[in-house]
C-alpha cells in the first residue's frame, strides 16, 4: 500500500516511538476530519512496528450509548492475563486502571497502544486516557488515540481532556492535512477524471477521492457527496449482497458472520461479494465496513421499517446467545421499538456503566429506559428517576438531575409515601446548593424535615438532619449546624449508616473549626476522614482534606491549611478526582498569595480557571485569589476579575463567598482612592458577617469601612489584627500578622505608624513582594514626614534572586543552616531578634517552607547557600 503525503507524520510516529522504547513514554492524539487517512496511517504504522512492539488496538463505538471501556475490551486478549480481563465485571474501575499500567509497565516488550475515534469514547475511556496520560511518563509505550477534530467542538468531553492533560510533559498533538492535488493525480492515475475537479470535489479528503474512484465515475460523473460516492459502490451489488450490507450496518462498526447469515439467510458468496467489492473487510470471525462513513451512508439509506426489523431479529438473536453485552441488547431493543426489553436491559446496562464511573453513558441508558416506561410500575418508575438523578447530578446535568428529582417527589405524594417523599427532597436540597440555588435548596431542606416530623425516625430523617447541619454550616450559622450536626450523627451511628456518619462529622468539625474552636473542629473532620479512608469512600475523604484546608484557611491558619490542602490535592490527583483538586487549589492560591508567595498564587489560580469543568465555587476562590494578587501588584485588569467572582458569589447569596470576594473589591478600591467605593463595597455584607459573627469578615470588612473614614466600631470579638489597626495599635498587629505568616498585612499594619523605622520596614517588605502601589503610598508618608534617603528599590543583587530573597536574609539563612537561634543570629548580625523572627518568617514565605529545618534544606537544595 502507498500512503500519499504521509511521509512526515509516519516519521515523527517512528521517532516517538523510539523515545518510548527508551523509557520514556508517549501519548499522541491523532486528529484529522473523518475520512481523513488516520486508520490507514496506523495500518501502515503498526505493519513496521510489529516487529519490534507488542501492538495492542481497541476501537469506541459509534452507539447513542457505547460500551463503557469498549476499547479495553477489544484490547483484553492481546493485553493477556490476569484474569480478570477475561470476563466482566471488572473488579473496580480504579483497579483496573491500575492493573492496566501494571502490565504495561511489566510487558517484556516495548507496547504500541491504540484507540480509534475517541471523539465517541464513553466517560470510562476518557478517565482511562486521562489516567494514562499522567502516568505513563516512566514506561515503555507509545499510547496513539484518534480523533475526527470536526466533531470536538468546545464542550465536547474530549476537549477536557486535552485540556486537563494541556501540561502534560508526554503529550503530543498531530493532524494529518488534506491531500494536495498532486496527489489526488496520481491517486487518480489513468482514470479519464479531471484531477483538479476531483480535488476540489473532495477537498483533499483521502477515502472520499478512493470512494469515487472505486465508484468508477468518469468524466462528469464526480458524486457530489461520500454517501453519493458509497451508494453508487452498492449499487453495483446484487441484492443478496446489498441485503448483507444493510445487515452489516444495522449490526454496528463489527458484525459477526454468523448474525450477517442469520438476518439475511445469504450464501457466502453475498459476503464474499462484498468483501472483494471491497465494500467490507474481514475481521477475526467477521467483517467491518472500510469506513464508518460507508456504514453510516448505508445505514442511511435502510428505511426505518426495514432496520426495525432487523433490530427485531438481532435482539431476539442476542438474547439467547452467550453473549450478554447488555449495552448492545439495549441499543437493539430501542432499535426494535420493544418497551419490555428496554426496561430489562438499559437499567442493568446503566449500572454496568455507573459501576465503571461511565456516568455519562448511564445516565443515557437511564433516559433510554425512563422513554419506555410509560406503562411502568410506579416502583420502576420512581426507581428509574431517582438513579437517573444520581447520575445526572454526577456529569453536571443538575437541572435534569433536579427535574427527575421533582417527579420523583410528586409520584411518591400520589403514593403517600412521606418517608420516600423526605428522602427526594433532601437529595434535591443537595442538587439545588450543587447548583448555587441555595435559597432553594434550603426551602427543600425545610420541606423534607416538615414531611418526616410526624414520622418515627429512621436513615431519611438522618438524612434530612445532616443536609439541615450542611446548610447551616455553609450558612455559617454554627450554633444550629452543630444542634442539627449533632441529631445526625447520633441517628445515623443508631441506623449504621456510614456516609451519613461521615459527612456528620465532617459538618460538625467543620463548623467547630469555624466557630473558635478548630482543635476540636480538626479532630472531628480528621475522624471523617479516616472513616471514609477505611471505607474507600474517596469522594468523602476529598471532601474532608477540602473542608480542612478551607476552614483552617478562612481563620487564617495558613500552615494547618497549607498541609492539609497538600495531601488533599495529592489524593485527589492519584485518583482523578478534579472538582476535588480544583476546588483545593483554588483555597491553595488563596493561602499563597497571604503569604507573600504571589508568583506561586498567580499560576495556581490561572491554573483553575483554564480547566473548562471548575464548579462555580472554585472559580469564586480562583478568581478572588487573583483579583487580590493583582489588586495589591497594581497589575491591570482587576476589575473583570472581581466583577466576575461577584457575580458568581451573589448566586450563592452565602458569606462565605460575598463577604471575601467585596472585601477584595474595598481593597482594590482604596488602593486607587475611592473611599466612598471603598466604603459601599465593605459595607455591603457587614451585617450579615455581623448576624453570623465570623470575627475574620467582620475584621477585615469593618477595616476597609474606617480606612474609607467611616465611623465603624468594630466588635470586640472580630479578628485581633483588624481591631488592633483600628485601634491605632499598628505595632501589635504587625507582630500577629508575622504570627499568622501574613507579610503583606504585616507591613500595611506598619504603614500605618509615622514611625521611619517601621514606614522603612514596611516599604522594604512592599518592594520585596512587588507590591508596587503600597510601595508608592508609604514612600509620600516618608516624604511627608521629611525622612531623606528613601530607599528606592529592591537591590540588585535582591532582584536577581529567583525566590527574591534579600542579602540580609540570605545572611540570616546561612545561619539559620548552620543551627543558629534568633538570639545567636541578631547578636552575629547586631539585629534585634524581633527584626531576625521577622526576616525568619519571609524567609519560610519565600521558599514555601514551614519550618526552619526546612528552609535550611530546601536553601541547601538549590544551592542558595553552602555550610562551612
Amino acid at each position: 500500500m502507498t500512503l500519499l503525503e504521509r511521509a512526515r507524520p509516519l516519521q515523527e510516529l517512528n521517532d516517538l516511538l523510539a523515545e518510548a522504547v527508551s523509557r520514556h513514554g508517549q501519548f499522541v492524539f491523532l486528529g484529522a476530519e473523518a475520512g481523513g487517512g488516520k486508520t490507514t496511517l496506523i495500518q501502515q504504522f503498526c505493519h513496521t512496528a510489529a516487529s519490534t512492539v507488542r501492538v495492542v488496538t481497541g476501537a469506541c463505538d459509534p452507539l447513542s450509548t457505547p460500551r463503557p471501556l469498549g476499547p479495553l475490551l477489544d484490547m483484553a486478549g492481546a493485553l493477556g492475563k490476569p484474569d480478570p480481563w477475561q470476563s466482566f465485571p471488572f473488579p473496580s474501575r480504579d483497579g483496573l486502571f491500575q492493573m492496566l499500567l501494571a502490565n504495561l509497565a511489566a510487558h517484556e516488550r516495548p507496547t504500541l497502544m491504540i484507540i480509534e475515534d475517541v471523539h465517541w469514547a464513553d466517560e470510562a475511556t476518557l478517565d482511562l486516557l486521562r489516567f494514562l496520560g499522567r502516568r505513563i511518563g516512566p514506561t515503555r509505550v507509545l499510547l496513539l488515540v484518534t480523533y475526527r477534530h470536526e466533531e470536538v467542538g468546545t464542550k465536547h468531553p474530549l476537549r477536557t481532556v486535552l485540556g486537563d492533560l494541556a501540561t502534560s510533559g508526554v503529550i503530543r498533538r498531530m493532524t494529518l492535512t488534506p491531500l494536495s492535488v498532486q496527489a489526488v493525480a496520481q491517486l487518480a492515475g489513468s482514470s479519464r477524471l479531471d484531477a483538479a475537479r476531483l480535488h476540489q470535489q473532495t477537498g483533499g479528503n483521502p477515502f472520499f477521492v478512493t470512494e469515487i474512484l472505486s465508484a468508477g465515475g468518469e468524466g462528469e460523473a464526480i458524486p457530489m457527496t461520500v454517501r453519493d460516492a458509497v451508494l453508487a459502490r452498492v449499487a453495483r451489488l446484487s441484492p443478496a449482497g446489498r441485503a448483507v450490507l444493510e445487515a452489516a450496518s444495522v449490526i454496528g462498526v463489527y458484525a459477526e458472520v454468523w448474525l450477517l447469515t442469520l438476518l439475511t439467510g445469504a450464501e457466502v458468496q453475498a459476503v464474499e461479494e462484498c468483501l472483494d467489492g471491497g465494500m467490507l473487510l474481514a475481521q477475526g470471525t467477521g467483517v467491518a465496513f472500510r469506513h464508518e462513513l460507508a456504514r453510516q451512508a448505508v445505514l442511511d439509506s435502510v428505511s426505518p421499517h426495514r432496520q426495525q426489523h432487523f433490530h427485531t431479529r438481532l435482539l431476539a438473536a442476542l438474547t439467547t446467545s452467550s453473549e450478554q453485552d447488555v449495552a448492545r441488547l439495549a441499543h437493539h431493543a430501542e432499535g426494535a421499538n420493544d418497551a419490555q426489553a428496554v426496561l430489562d436491559h438499559a437499567p442493568k446496562a446503566a449500572r454496568r456503566a455507573a459501576g465503571l464511573h461511565a456516568h455519562r453513558e448511564a445516565a443515557a441508558q437511564y433516559a433510554r429506559a425512563l422513554r419506555f416506561s410509560g406503562n411502568a410500575p410506579m416502583l420502576m418508575l420512581t426507581s428509574l428517576l431517582e438513579a437517573f438523578s444520581v447520575e445526572c447530578a454526577l456529569i453536571d446535568r443538575l437541572q435534569d438531575a433536579v427535574q427527575a428529582r421533582h417527579t420523583a417527589v410528586r409520584l411518591w405524594r400520589a403514593a403517600g409515601n412521606q418517608l420516600k417523599v423526605g428522602e427526594n427532597l433532601s437529595s434535591l436540597a443537595g442538587l439545588h446548593l450543587n447548583a448555587g440555588q441555595n435559597a432553594e435548596g434550603e426551602a427543600a431542606s425545610l420541606a423534607a424535615l416538615d414531611v418526616l416530623s410526624d414520622l418515627p425516625e429512621g436513615v431519611e430523617h438522618a438524612r434530612a438532619y445532616q443536609m439541615q447541619a450542611h446548610i447551616r454550616m455553609l450558612n455559617r450559622d454554627h450554633d444550629q449546624a452543630l444542634e442539627w450536626g449533632a441529631r445526625a450523627l447520633k441517628l445515623a451511628e443508631g441506623v449504621a449508616d456510614l456516609p451519613i456518619t461521615i459527612g456528620a462529622y465532617n459538618t460538625l468539625g467543620t463548623s467547630l473549626i469555624l466557630s473558635g474552636d478548630p482543635e476540636q473542629g480538626g479532630t472531628l473532620l480528621k475522624r471523617s476522614l479516616t472513616l471514609a479512608r477505611t471505607a474507600g469512600l474517596d469522594s468523602r475523604v476529598a471532601s474532608a482534606y477540602s473542608n480542612l484546608g478551607s476552614g483552617y484557611g478562612e481563620i487564617y491558619r495558613f500552615a494547618q491549611a497549607d498541609a492539609a490542602l497538600a495531601e488533599g490535592i495529592a489524593f485527589c490527583r492519584d485518583r482523578d478526582l478534579d472538582a476535588g483538586r480544583l476546588y483545593m487549589e483554588a483555597w491553595q492560591a488563596l493561602t499563597h498569595g497571604y503569604q507573600g508567595r504571589w508568583p506561586d498564587a498567580t499560576a495556581v489560580a490561572a491554573s483553575v480557571l483554564q480547566h473548562p469543568t471548575a464548579a462555580t465555587i472554585s472559580r469564586i476562590m480562583a478568581l478572588l485569589a487573583l483579583g487580590r494578587v493583582r489588586t495589591r501588584r497594581g497589575d491591570p485588569e482587576v476589575w473583570n476579575v472581581l466583577d466576575e467572582a461577584l457575580e458568581l458569589a451573589r448566586r450563592t447569596a452565602t458569606l462565605q463567598r460575598l463577604a471575601p470576594v467585596y472585601a477584595a473589591r474595598a481593597e482594590a478600591a482604596w488602593l486607587t482612592g475611592q473611599l466612598q467605593r471603598t466604603a459601599l463595597e465593605a459595607g455591603a455584607p457587614y451585617e450579615l458577617a455581623l448576624q453570623h459573627r465570623h470575627p475574620w469578615f467582620v475584621g477585615e470588612l469593618a477595616y476597609w469601612q474606617w480606612k474609607a473614614g467611616s465611623e465603624i466600631d468594630v466588635p470586640s470579638w472580630a479578628a485581633q489584627p483588624y481591631v488592633l489597626q483600628q485601634r491605632g495599635a499598628w505595632a501589635q498587629a504587625a507582630e500577629a500578622w508575622y504570627a499568622l505568616h501574613c507579610p503583606y498585612e504585616a507591613a500595611r499594619a506598619l504603614s500605618e505608624s509615622t514611625d521611619e523605622a517601621a514606614l522603612k520596614e514596611a516599604l522594604d517588605t512592599f518592594q520585596r513582594l512587588g507590591a508596587q502601589p503600597m510601595v508608592q503610598w508609604v514612600q509620600r508618608r516618608l516624604r511627608d514626614l521629611g525622612v531623606r534617603g528613601i530607599p528606592r528599590g529592591p537591590r540588585p543583587a535582591t532582584r536577581t534572586n529567583p525566590l527574591g530573597l534579600t542579602p540580609r536574609e540570605l545572611e540570616v539563612l546561612s545561619l539559620l543552616a548552620t543551627g543558629h537561634s534568633d538570639k545567636q543570629i541578631a547578636r552575629h548580625l547586631t539585629l534585634s531578634s524581633k527584626t531576625v523572627g521577622h526576616h525568619v518568617s519571609a524567609i519560610l514565605g519565600k521558599l514555601g517552607t514551614k519550618s526552619r529545618a526546612e528552609a535550611a534544606a530546601e536553601a541547601l537544595r538549590r544551592k542558595m547557600i553552602e555550610l562551612k
